[in-house]
């Protein structure tokens, strides 16, 4: 990807603008990159403009010390949109990233145009125990620097209904990415940043037309968070990709590209 770097609210960011029409805001989920948009990337250019970027603490964008919350994100979307002279764009997120995208949609009504969320990662009830242990100071310390960067290639597996199909040049950027100084510390702020429990219930309060695409055999994001997803936005539509997993961007590419273009060019 041929990105590039501008420094916003005190982190050197990774991001590529490419592309001309309505504006598009690209969001990867925990642990990822701009790659993961690889093959929706030059589908949405050629009649959007597309903004991708790398959150604080992942991929090339620097690992300051801070907050990573999925509102410090959002202000740092917000403040990179405005360098780059959006003012208002349609939301597109992966999993962690789309409670960045409904950080956004509630603290920037304005500037959501729309929200296409894939296999959401927005709730409490998801967060798996080693995450909750890691609130604890100290124990999430040692928990992340033992096992945060072990068996990464097993655990993006888990992520695909057909491990067969990950393609090497994701399990190459994962893991390069993992290697850069401060990864663990960043990972484990965000996950320290994963405090759902009173944001979850506002949810309910955005208005903006969403898009949840959700892989029916996703063990990472199961079904079920998709349907309580779409009972709680009020103009939500959910539509499931049957032989995927957590990654319909790269699994079921074609049919999940289509419906989000389709999405982003309704009236």
């Amino acid at each position: 990807v041929d990105a590039t770097f501008l420094t916003v609210e005190g982190a050197r960011v990774r991001y590529l603008d490419v592309g001309e029409g309505p504006p598009v805001v690209l969001l990867h989920g925990f642990a990822s990159s701009i790659e993961n948009w690889t093959a929706v990337i030059p589908a949405l250019k050629q009649k959007h403009r597309v903004l991708a970027l790398d959150l604080k603490g992942f991929g090339w964008t620097d690992r300051p010390v801070g907050d990573y919350s999925p509102a410090a994100q959002a202000a740092m979307v917000r403040a990179l949109m405005k360098e780059r002279g959006i003012d208002k764009a349609a939301i597109v997120a992966h999993s962690w990233g789309s409670s960045v995208a409904l950080a956004f949609a509630l603290a920037y009504p304005e500037a959501t145009e729309r929200l296409a969320l894939y296999d959401a990662w927005v709730y409490e009830a998801q967060l798996p125990s080693m995450f909750q242990l890691a609130r604890a100071k100290g124990v999430g310390e040692f928990l992340f620097s033992a096992f945060y960067s072990e068996r990464g290639e097993e655990r993006l597996a888990l992520g695909f209904y057909d491990p067969e199909i990950i393609p090497e040049k994701l399990v190459e950027d994962v893991e390069r990415a993992m290697e850069r100084p401060g990864t663990r510390a960043a990972a484990l702020e965000a996950v320290r940043g994963m405090t759902f429990t009173g944001v979850e219930q506002t949810y309910a309060t955005i208005k903006a037309p969403t898009l949840l695409l959700w892989g029916r055999e996703d063990v990472v994001t199961p079904l079920s968070i998709g349907e309580r997803l779409v009972r709680q936005l009020p103009n939500a539509r959910l539509v499931v990709y049957p032989r995927c997993g957590h990654f319909p961007m790269i699994e079921a590419v074609s049919a999940s590209n289509h419906e989000l273009l389709t999405f982003l060019e309704a009236p």
